[in-house]
């Protein structure tokens, strides 16, 4: 539904899953983060399909059915009953990307009932790397068209077989950073802007933006080279507790501070910890990291940008390179 709607479409939810427990109001909480209605009405998933298709004015409609590890013969015919109340132009099976073998045989099952259309793949942020779900693929026909990476909604991306074992194998998907940056609305225009003057508020809206993005550990895949640094996920974790304490501090300190941070002496120090709720050490740390990427803004600007570069980043996470 995220991804529709940042691309300019209307989206509603119908939540047609009554057989697990709280699915409705999971669903409803979801639809509540990104601004999008869920259709509830009725007594049994087919009637709540039937209202939701007279009611809804959304350009895509997105129907959450129940799932299951096998087929019933009540699932059966609720799936059946749905598809041919909805017509729907798309039927996309979820699979865990730690189901194994047993991915061909749902898919097998579904295709059969259904005939699906497409196959996203979850929990792909573990230790499991999808042949259960490319086994999947395989048997039903139907292809891969999302991953998931994680827990959070904007870790849904389309599925691209090229990217998907650039990643695998340590190469990055640059495409996907730069597909990422543009959700979150870094361009280009604004890029340059930020390169030619920036100021703590730039540095504090940049990882804003960039937490926006997902987390480190997937950010970091995503780079040519550092997805073979191997950077611990604990490493990464302090990182961005630290980049949330970042934030509250520059949101403790004046706008002359944020424009000119050169003139933060001491005597601010203390009063921007106090304020932001962090230790002096904090908020020293930040005021040298944004200098350093400052330096590095500068240094891009000019074309000044040589080999070594990425391992002196690296080390900013505590890693030898």
């Amino acid at each position: 539904a995220r991804w529709f709607k940042i691309r300019g479409l209307s989206v509603g939810l119908v939540a047609c899953d009554m057989h697990r427990a709280a699915a409705q109001e999971q669903l409803i909480q979801l639809a509540e983060k990104i601004g999008i209605n869920v259709y509830t009405e009725g007594k049994d998933p087919e009637s709540i399909a039937k209202n939701a298709l007279k009611k809804a004015k959304e350009s895509v409609l997105i129907f959450d059915s129940a799932g299951r590890d096998a087929l019933d013969k009540e699932l059966a015919q609720e799936l059946k009953e749905l598809k041919d109340i909805i017509k729907p132009d798309e039927i996309f099976l979820v699979v865990p990307a730690d189901i194994g073998q047993d991915a061909g045989r749902q898919a097998s099952e579904f295709n059969r009932l259904v005939g699906i259309t497409g196959i996203i793949v979850t929990k792909l942020d573990g230790t499991a790397k999808g042949g259960g779900a490319l086994s999947s693929s395989a048997v039903s026909g139907a292809k891969v068209k999302f991953i998931g990476t994680g827990e959070r909604l904007e870790d849904l991306e389309v599925y691209d077989p090229k990217r998907f074992v650039s990643r695998l194998i340590g190469y990055g998907d640059i495409q996907g950073l730069l597909e990422r940056a543009k959700e979150v609305g870094i361009d280009e225009e604004s890029a340059k802007k930020m390169i030619e003057r920036f100021t703590l508020e730039d540095f504090v809206n940049q990882i804003s933006q960039v937490r926006k993005m997902g987390s480190l550990s997937r950010i970091t895949e995503m780079i040519p080279g550092f997805s073979n640094l191997k950077i611990p996920t604990n490493v990464l974790d302090v990182q961005e507790e630290r980049m949330k304490k970042w934030e509250h501090i520059v949101k403790s300190m004046t706008p002359e501070e944020r424009e000119n941070p050169d003139i933060i002496n001491f005597s601010r120090v203390k009063r921007i910890a106090r304020g932001s709720g962090t230790s002096e050490s904090e908020v020293r740390n930040l005021l040298k990291n944004y200098k350093q990427v400052r330096k590095l803004m500068k240094m891009t600007k000019t074309g000044g940008l040589r080999r070594g570069m990425l391992g002196r980043f690296a080390r900013q996470f505590g890693l030898k390179v």
